[in-house]
């Protein structure tokens, strides 16, 4: 997913043939956020698992990651609206 750009775990599973494996999609980004560091490189490669959001265009996650998870998209311009979502997702 390029920088500006946002898709959701549905979307995601979709685009590789998985239709319905939405939640593997966010298990499988879930234990890459944990390897990546702040700029979102794992091993050198850039894994974008930032710019996935649930169906309603929320963070899924908790804590200090659904925080790093915000950080890291308004930096990319992206704007929150009151309820959390990503505004014109």
């Amino acid at each position: 997913v390029p920088e500006g750009r946002l898709s959701s775990y549905g979307e995601v599973a979709k685009s590789m043939g998985c239709p319905g494996y939405s939640r593997h999609v966010g298990k499988a980004l879930g234990l890459g956020e944990a390897a990546v560091d702040e700029e979102g490189k794992f091993e050198g490669v850039q894994v974008p698992w930032w710019r996935i959001l649930n169906s309603k265009g929320t963070i899924s996650l908790h804590g200090d990651a659904l925080k790093r998870q915000r950080r890291l998209l308004e930096a990319e311009g992206m704007e929150f609206s009151k309820s959390g979502a990503v505004k014109n997702f």
